[in-house]
């Protein structure tokens, strides 16, 4: 026969029961289920003997900053999916003729993705970090033209030919399935701005996006009217930068064009930027109107809370991207 259980045992296995339930319910919500992320981004070494462009990796709260490319030659990250670092450089070539290398985050095992020299230009991909879309200039006739390019091979293929149109900063919908792209029809026309349009995954059915106040002060100003633009993660909407009102903005805009409207406001320049995969967090870089200098900042997207991650360091510090730290 069970033994029954004391008046006193019982107590403390009510009190212990309930101890676990206040514990479980004080624990932060997410714990051990977080993203871990750390942030790379691009710096301006100067030095007028060359133009050194180098990549800084940093942990999410700013903290040990390092130079992982050190090589002298204009290197620019635009793009990482979860551990894995992309980025342009003329390295071993002619300069400012980009093409496609990968790293780590440590700046170790640096390899050349493919022999398709490419734009200046933001990029994107699906299929696990198996298809990149980019925008590239295999020949002096073709100049930004969209390509998919295998990264675990090399091989690519052509998704746009029309020389005289430009397709630039391409990013792939979360699905896969769409392409945003910075487009304009005629390169050379500098009365016209770029905007945002939409494409089918294969090129098709090309449609408009945005429509740049062209009544805007900053319409005859250099700048992007509608650029470098992202697809969050999460939500349903577009973000790209456009200078509108004297200074670069990130705006937002749906899919199907209905909703439009500034993402961050304040009296800084915003520019180029990086959702995390989880879309809680927005990196961009920073500067005041006059854009005398640039710094990376984090904003915490439910939260809306601002910090720089950056110091006085270097002038130049742009276009800051995500990365995972697997566990």
């Amino acid at each position: 026969m069970f033994k029954p259980i004391s008046n006193s045992c019982m107590k403390y296995l009510v009190f212990m029961a309930l101890a676990i339930l206040v514990i479980s319910a004080c624990k932060p919500k997410g714990t051990g289920n977080e993203k871990l992320y750390t942030i790379a981004y691009n710096i301006h070494i100067p030095d007028t003997t060359k133009d050194d462009w180098e990549i800084i990796h940093m942990n999410f709260d700013g903290s040990g900053k390092k130079n992982i490319i050190n090589n002298d030659d204009v290197a620019w990250t635009y793009y990482a999916y979860k551990d894995r670092l992309f980025f342009i450089s003329d390295r071993d070539t002619a300069y400012r003729h980009f093409f496609l290398y990968e790293t780590d985050t440590d700046g170790n095992n640096v390899r050349k993705v493919s022999d398709l020299r490419l734009e200046d230009s933001w990029m994107s991909s699906r299929n696990n970090g198996k298809e990149m879309v980019v925008s590239a200039r295999p020949d002096r006739y073709t100049r930004l033209q969209l390509f998919i390019v295998n990264t675990e091979d090399g091989t690519y293929k052509q998704l746009t030919n029309d020389t005289a149109a430009f397709y630039r900063d391409p990013c792939f919908s979360p699905d896969g399935k769409q392409i945003v792209v910075s487009y304009k029809k005629n390169k050379r026309d500098r009365e016209t701005p770029e905007e945002l349009y939409l494409m089918n995954a294969d090129g098709s059915n090309m449609r408009q996006l945005t429509h740049y106040p062209m009544d805007n002060p900053s319409a005859k100003e250099y700048g992007y009217k509608a650029g470098s633009a992202k697809w969050h993660p999460t939500e349903n909407f577009i973000s790209y930068v456009s200078k509108q009102d004297g200074k670069n903005s990130i705006f937002a805009i749906t899919p199907d064009g209905t909703r439009q409207w500034k993402l961050v406001d304040n009296p800084k320049s915003e520019g180029w930027h990086d959702w995390s995969s989880d879309g809680k967090w927005l990196t961009y870089n920073g500067s005041d109107a006059a854009e005398s200098r640039y710094d990376i900042f984090l904003l915490n997207w439910e939260t809306k809370e601002v910090k720089q991650l950056t110091d006085s360091t270097y002038k130049s510090q742009l276009a800051p991207v995500f990365l995972e730290k697997l566990k």
